[in-house]
């Protein structure tokens, strides 16, 4: 961010924050490029979203969900087009990965399309175990579409196609 650029603030998001997350992710939804959710299942999971806020408008957002003991996964990134390119992304993700050390997680995942994003924040391209047979078959168990498309089971290869599997170890 630069000196002449308006500051943006991350922090925790409120329930009074969800139909702006809606909002926000809505474009990104009609352009396929992120699944749609829904009003209920973002209630459900405010407490895993950061938003990025500035003069009391959202413009960026990030959730981070525990999917085992040491691996979250960063979902539903988003940054408003007029914020694009202006630190808001990064400081999203840096504030998703100080969450995910507090929380005793040592990888990241995300699926993304934004391979060059995450590149640059240490995110490396994986293929396709990531975990052990047996947390494998525990992960199997979760009703949790993006859970679906970590495995990378059959089902959700439709909301998969041109993604990009990434992980990254924290330190």
């Amino acid at each position: 961010m630069t000196s002449d650029s308006p500051a943006f603030l991350v922090r925790p998001a409120r329930a009074s924050d969800v139909r702006g997350i809606r909002a926000m992710l809505e474009p990104w939804v009609q352009r396929r490029i992120l699944l749609g959710k829904d009003l209920v299942v973002l209630f459900e999971s405010v407490q895993e979203f950061v938003v990025a806020e500035a003069d009391g408008e959202l413009v960026g957002c990030g959730a981070l969900h525990v999917m085992w003991e040491d691996l979250g996964e960063v979902r539903t990134l988003i940054v408003v087009d007029e914020w694009l390119h202006r630190g808001v992304g990064g400081a999203i993700v840096e504030r998703l990965e100080e969450g995910a050390r507090e929380l005793g997680l040592s990888r990241l995942f995300c699926l993304t399309f934004e391979v060059d994003f995450f590149a640059r924040r240490g995110f490396e391209t994986i293929g396709e175990q990531v975990v052990d047979a047996d947390v494998y078959s525990q992960l199997l168990r979760s009703p949790d579409e993006g859970i679906a498309e970590f495995l990378d089971l059959a089902h959700v290869k439709p909301n998969t196609l041109g993604n990009t599997r990434m992980l990254k170890h924290l330190g």
